[in-house]
């Protein structure tokens, strides 16, 4: 393996590999961004990165939903090039959505000989965010490709996703060139995707820095035998699980994680639950008051002061002939009725950009597409990796499932939203003035974690339809017999998938399906 990793300081940090540490030396800066100076967990997480040690352990960025962390990690690297004139630095991320917002945020402080964001040459023009596109590079074809060597040297920040970073290695810039590779969403790239660039362009002074949250949406991984053996362990959640990232421990904030805690984005009761769940009640809500209380005291809220509602449906799963992808009619029609409602309400400006449909199924989707165009054709419908890095006024979720038997077929597959816990801190992070989930709450409430939040919900009064059969009061069972059955069940399924497979390997001819049908998304690399 190559002398990057003979310390194993980036595949496997220990406290030994931790240099000397002490805030109390670094020089002020003055922000590029005037309001992270005034954000304490964002202005450490800048200093820390600026004043490391060159070979120093990967440096985290940790951001949890509407906390700053792109912005973070912008400021990051403008400063880095303000205190180092011979900085370099390679941003990577997984998808071409977020290696364009890094590009973009970007652009304010570069100009187009210092920022170049490399588009692979398949991607088409229409595709590149117009902000973007002078700093990229053309053929005479109109196909994206990349400048000259020398030109290529002289950028001091290139962008591109995190498979796209291998052709600085291919048209021979040397390792080392770059003091800095950053990877952004890290949480949404496989360990052999963020390690493109750091096996192919890193040495030993080359620092790492990622930003993610582990506890939201991993990489999408189709084949269930990769995500039995472990590749939908991203990089950053590895990491985050080794003892010098632990940011409960205390004493590492600052030298190799900074976990940001300001939300600028939801109403506290929106952000209530999530925060508690998963964030160890850390998060402090600090969004736009203006923006946040603008849908209190509407007629859409049974608790005028309580900003999210569960809409109970007993609607009906449905499938078109062969199709793996579910829809649900009923829950359609009750989220169509909230959009013309929001729509129609001259008390509320709310437009269509202001809306936000989240489904799990390309189906639902679909369905919920047709219904709104005529009504409210700008409104986004999408999964809920489609949502992933947004938000909205409003959000609203149609949870599609209303039968045991196919909540049991998701779990097999990872599919849906029950028993799915990162799924479900997406989907419910994104609303900023205005939650609405639309489901079964019989369907819903076999896994603990949606039992909690339909509890948290009715205890709020933001319950409305057919009432709730169970005691919103009592204790849940967080050992979730249900979803652990289940979770076991789909284990045997890959022993006796592994099995059918080895039967393959040796000369049998038995069909072999693997994830077949599976309505998991794709997430869009190239």
């Amino acid at each position: 393996m190559d002398t990057l990793f003979t310390q194993d300081r980036v595949l496997f940090p220990l406290a030994a590999h931790l240099p000397s540490f002490n805030t109390t030396g670094y020089q002020p800066l003055k922000m590029f961004n005037s309001l992270i100076q005034s954000n304490q967990p964002q202005l450490l997480a800048v200093k820390s990165i600026v004043n490391q040690t060159p070979g120093s352990p990967p440096f985290v960025v940790f951001g949890p939903p509407g906390t700053g962390k792109t912005i973070t990690i912008v400021e990051a690297m403008l400063q880095l090039l303000r205190s180092n004139p011979q900085a370099r630095v390679l941003a990577c991320a997984p998808s071409n959505s977020a290696a364009d917002l890094i590009a973009e945020r970007l652009s304010a402080g570069l100009n187009t000989d210092q920022l170049f964001r490399f588009v692979a040459p398949s991607r088409s023009s229409n595709q590149v965010p117009d902000a973007v596109k002078p700093y990229t590079y053309t053929k005479l074809d109109g196909h994206f490709s990349v400048p000259i060597m020398p030109r290529m040297k002289a950028f001091k920040i290139i962008v591109s996703t995190c498979v796209s970073a291998s052709i600085v290695s291919g048209i021979g810039m040397a390792r080392g060139h770059f003091t800095h590779i950053f990877i952004d969403e890290a949480g949404q790239a496989t360990e052999p995707e963020a390690f493109v660039s750091i096996k192919m362009m890193a040495d030993n002074k080359t620092n790492v820095v990622l930003s993610g949250d582990p506890k939201q949406l991993g990489p999408i991984i189709r084949s269930g035998v990769a995500r039995e053996l472990g590749l939908e362990v991203s990089y950053l959640e590895r990491l985050m699980g080794r003892e010098v990232y632990s940011v409960e421990g205390g004493n590492v904030s600052g030298r190799t994680v900074v976990k940001l805690v300001k939300n600028f984005r939801s109403h506290q009761a929106i952000l209530q639950f999530p925060n508690e769940r998963f964030y160890n009640g850390d998060l402090q809500p600090c969004a736009n008051p203006a923006i946040i209380n603008a849908y209190l005291k509407s007629s859409y809220l049974p608790s005028r002061k309580f900003p999210v509602v569960f809409h109970a449906v007993s609607g009906k799963d449905d499938r078109e002939a062969s199709s793996p992808s579910f829809f649900n009619i009923d829950e359609v029609l009750q989220v169509k009725d909230y959009v013309q409602r929001l729509r129609a309400d001259r008390r509320f400006i709310t437009t269509d950009k202001d809306i936000g449909v989240i489904a799990p199924y390309h189906a639902q989707c679909l369905k919920l597409r047709t219904a709104l165009r005529a009504v409210a054709d700008g409104v986004k419908v999408g999964s809920v990796e489609e949502f992933q890095g947004q938000e909205r006024k409003v959000i609203i979720i149609s949870t599609v499932r209303s039968s045991r038997e196919f909540v049991e077929y998701d779990l097999r597959h990872t599919l849906g939203f029950v028993a799915n816990p990162r799924r479900f801190n997406v989907a419910v992070t994104r609303a900023q003035a205005l939650l609405i989930i639309v489901g079964d709450p019989q369907v819903l409430s076999l896994d603990p974690l949606w039992r909690s939040f339909l509890n948290y919900i009715h205890n709020n009064g933001g319950w409305t339809g057919p009432g709730i059969t169970w005691d919103p009061t009592a204790p849940v069972d967080e050992a979730g017999g249900y979803d652990t059955a289940i979770r076991e069940a789909a284990k045997l399924d890959m022993s006796e998938f592994a099995r059918r497979m080895g039967e393959m390997m040796l000369g049998g001819d038995e069909e072999l399906e693997a994830d077949a049908g599976v309505d998991r998304p794709w997430r869009d690399v190239e």
